[in-house]
């Protein structure tokens, strides 16, 4: 079943209607060719998924028939990637994937060993990009929301932006002990929010990890195995959306 997401002020509970206007108008008309009686999901972004039948099909709209309230397809705990630039279109996956996986927001890092350097005119057509490939990756895996990827950080900056989090990781090769990565992770429940520091090809260097431990930022172990950029961080977001999957209590 198609899902579409729409904004609250197209949302009519009172009277049982929501109207889909902008580019999902023509998908809806001329690509997917769907007519009245038709079913699909409507979410609203942040906390409601409705199941709707087309009533009307419109030049410059489309008015649906709300029919039920579906039920929540999120992780119970908020999750943030901050991922350390890569190289090439590597973060285009990261952002596909970390969708899929349940991610809450997305936050590019520039960091010390960061070979990608953008200036404001390439920033601002990757995160178009990317935030296209967030939507899109948000409608197939049947996600409430559509996760944000937000604007270039630094290192200090993306540590100010989750200082207020309940918990911050960072993996980091040269830690160890499996039994604290699994205790830190075990930890993680319903109503937290967590973030997950991940870094560039070259990882992150000890300075940026002796500020992170400053800032009760945790350096975890992945095991024995030396990870790519593009898998530490779905390596993370998988574990927690098994330890977290069908919990009760949303954020």
């Amino acid at each position: 079943m198609f899902r579409f997401f729409v904004e609250r002020d197209g949302i009519d509970e009172e009277n049982g209607t929501i109207t889909v206007t902008g580019p999902d108008v023509n998908h809806i008309r001329n690509v997917l060719r769907m007519k009245p009686g038709e079913q699909v999901r409507i979410s609203n972004g942040e906390d409601r998924d409705y199941l709707c039948r087309v009533e009307e099909v419109e030049e410059d709209r489309v008015l649906m028939g709300i029919l039920g309230l579906e039920e929540s397809t999120e992780l119970p705990a908020g999750i943030v990637l901050f991922q350390g630039l890569p190289k090439a279109d590597k973060m285009e996956l990261i952002i596909q994937k970390a969708v899929e996986l349940g991610v809450r927001e997305i936050v590019p890092v520039a960091c010390a060993r960061s070979v990608v350097k953008l200036d404001k005119k390439k920033e601002e057509a990757k995160l178009r990009r990317w935030n296209l490939i967030s939507e899109s990756a948000a409608k197939q895996s049947k996600r409430l929301i559509v996760p944000r990827v937000r604007e270039v950080m630094t290192l200090p900056q993306a540590f100010d932006f989750a200082s207020s989090f309940d918990r911050n990781l960072m993996p980091y090769e040269n830690a160890e002990g499996m039994e604290g990565t699994r205790k830190e992770l075990f930890s993680v429940s319903p109503g937290m929010t967590v973030g997950i520091f991940i870094g560039p090809e070259g990882g992150f260097d000890e300075r940026e990890v002796d500020s992170a431990l400053e800032r009760d930022i945790r350096p975890v172990t992945l095991g024995k195995r030396i990870l790519r950029t593009e898998t530490a961080g779905l390596y993370v977001l998988s574990v927690l959306g098994f330890l977290l999957e069908g919990r009760t209590q949303e954020i």
